[in-house]
């Protein structure tokens, strides 16, 4: 799966975590078509609406999810799961063969706390605090930028999922998305998606000088210890307390790969640090 955002599933630990959204994603049950007929709905799908319409935000969110870095953009097979044709409700879906060009604008929706923990239809297990997505027909998985148009916030999705199966929208985000494009307030919003190249190996060494992340502003010293002891044993590197400017900051590092890079800043969002990455 996507990598996890929280303290748990990224340094090994453990962390699992509107309006309604009628035709979400975990909810919609996509049967695979065989190869000569489609196959029937199944009884589970339309007690599944109903479910659709009690979904809802978790409670008490992590601060800072509008934070969280995008995920890296790297090569990854295709999952053995959701990637054949398949219907919901009598309706059949093709899935398209590459993500290459794909460059939409439609409704984005999100789903939340319902599905939470449930499994998705590549098989991985949706955490509504990932930056995670479900499309109808891009290939799983698939990296796609999306923009809110109506006030330009943009993250880095990754598709994982199928849905939304509303007629008008063309994407459902995980809950952290929709904080990061500003409409966890509301059911849905105008959104561009364009499918994301992946990157270099990510988990190549830094050419550049290495990395270095501070973690959050202290006035008091003993404060700043405290939280370099709290670290220490979840992050890569050394980390140690050191002066900034009029204040004192946890250094970490030095970083080696980008991928650590992008791991450890989720991790300090989650922490409510505030991190800095910086070159030294």
């Amino acid at each position: 799966m996507a990598w996890r955002l929280g303290v748990a599933t990224l340094f090994g630990a453990g962390l699992m975590g509107l309006g309604p959204i009628l035709g979400g994603c975990a909810f919609a049950l996509p049967v695979p078509l065989p190869e000569a007929a489609p196959s029937a709905p199944t009884a589970a799908q339309p007690e599944a609406i109903a479910s659709a319409q009690e979904d809802y935000a978790p409670p008490a969110p992590p601060v800072g999810l509008a934070l969280l870095p995008d995920p890296v953009v790297r090569e990854t097979p295709k999952s053995l799961r959701g990637n054949r044709p398949y219907q919901v409700w009598g309706r059949h879906y093709q899935v398209l063969d590459s993500a290459e060009g794909y460059d939409k604008r439609g409704l984005a929706s999100w789903y939340g706390a319902k599905f939470n923990g449930r499994e998705t239809s590549s098989g991985e297990v949706y955490d509504m605090f990932e930056l995670t997505a479900a499309h109808r027909s891009l290939p799983l998985p698939t990296y796609v930028r999306v923009t809110n148009t109506e006030n330009g916030k943009s993250t880095v999705v990754r598709v994982n999922d199928r849905g939304p199966f509303h007629p008008e929208r063309i994407i459902d985000l995980s809950y952290a998305a929709a904080v990061k494009l500003g409409f966890h307030d509301h059911g849905v919003a105008p959104v561009r998606v364009q499918a994301v190249a992946p990157q270099a190996d990510d988990g190549a060494a830094l050419e550049d000088a290495p990395l270095f992340v501070r973690a959050g502003r202290f006035e008091d010293f003993r404060k700043a210890a405290a939280a370099q002891e709290a670290l220490a044993p979840l992050v890569p590197g050394e980390a140690y307390v050191i002066r900034a400017d009029d204040a004192f900051t946890v250094r970490i590092g030095p970083l080696e790969t980008a991928r650590q890079t992008e791991r450890l800043t989720a991790l300090l969002v989650f922490q409510e640090h505030a991190p800095v990455i910086v070159e030294e």
